[in-house]
């Protein structure tokens, strides 16, 4: 079961060398996010959320269910992402630089 958005932590909170703020509204949280290599983040939640990006990266995602992935980027991409809890590592030859845009809206049923 995915953890609730109201407990759990805010990787702003959780991981603040690696996730900075860089544009807020009532709609929307811009992130700046930057890791090196090996790095890796402690469990932490996004909203529904757009990820731009902006270099080539390979990192593993552990979600709260226990759950892993492997996800690959080239510069340029882009992915849309719903709502999720999950712990990241870089896993790659290069540095994770992305911009995360979170929908502070909550999804239309």
């Amino acid at each position: 079961m995915a953890t609730t958005r109201n407990t759990a932590p805010d990787p702003v909170n959780t991981d603040p060398d690696k996730y900075k703020v860089i544009f807020e509204n009532d709609r929307v949280r811009v992130f700046d996010y930057n890791d090196k290599p090996g790095d890796k983040t402690k469990m932490h939640h996004h909203k529904d959320f757009v990820l731009y990006a902006l270099g080539p990266f390979k990192r593993r995602l552990t979600f709260d269910d226990g759950k892993i992935a492997v996800r690959e980027f080239k510069g340029g991409e882009i992915m849309w992402s719903d709502e999720q809890s999950h712990i990241g590592e870089n896993i790659g030859e290069t540095n994770t630089h992305v911009l995360i845009v979170e929908l502070k809206e909550p999804t239309a049923n």
